[in-house]
């Protein structure tokens, strides 16, 4: 069951009576249910990701604007939403294609209550580690931001292994000088030495030592 309502399933499908077949099924494990009835209604009330959007559950089929149209359209504004497709009998091939694209898992309908909640619960576990990481990333950024372009240039270097002589000699300052912006970069970025400045760096950007 689920116990936190921070997040919230949205649910986006053209036939009515299934939509409220799966929010009633959801509501009744304590989640809380976000209906559409086409690609377009979505689309139109979110000019950006919904703040609870946990995951979203599309029809792979619908008029106008099909699910796969729509995942296409996310992923182009740069959304990284968890989706899970429901898919008819004989749109397998689609739910690979979708899959393939990024989503989470796709059900062939009709699908067992258990099926559904269990694909809902990995997507949204799929959200929560996301937005662990970003997170994380946020909070290295900003305090590798306290550095100067220069302490910057020292913290890189040292994050890669090399000795204060080198990155003297790299960057064309005394060692002293070095050993001055190193204890800098200690102090402002809150990190005990090398090994924790070098994960705090990746932990900013993964390709920040290349």
């Amino acid at each position: 069951m689920n116990t936190a309502q921070d997040l919230s399933i949205y649910l986006v499908d053209d036939d009515a009576a299934f939509r409220r077949s799966v929010a009633f099924l959801l509501d009744s494990v304590g989640w809380t249910v976000v209906q559409y009835d086409s690609a377009q209604a979505f689309l139109d009330a979110h000019a950006q990701p919904p703040a609870d959007l946990g995951c979203l559950l599309l029809d792979i089929r619908m008029p106008i604007m099909s699910g796969l149209v729509l995942q296409q359209h996310l992923r182009s504004r740069g959304w990284h939403a968890a989706i899970v497709f429901m898919t008819g009998h004989g749109d397998v091939e689609l739910a690979v294609q979708a899959m393939k694209a990024g989503a989470c898992d796709f059900l062939e309908k009709p699908f067992k209550d258990q099926a559904l909640l269990d694909a809902v619960d990995q997507a949204v576990q799929r959200t929560r580690e996301l937005q662990q990481h970003n997170q994380r990333q946020a909070g290295a950024r900003a305090r590798l931001q306290r550095l100067s372009p220069r302490e910057h240039e020292v913290a890189r270097l040292v994050a890669q292994g090399h000795p204060n002589k080198t990155v003297a000699r790299l960057l064309d300052i005394s060692e002293k000088t070095v050993h001055v912006h190193r204890q800098h970069v200690l102090e402002k970025t809150e990190v005990a030495n090398a090994a924790e400045l070098t994960r705090l760096m990746l932990a900013a950007d993964a390709q920040a030592l290349d």
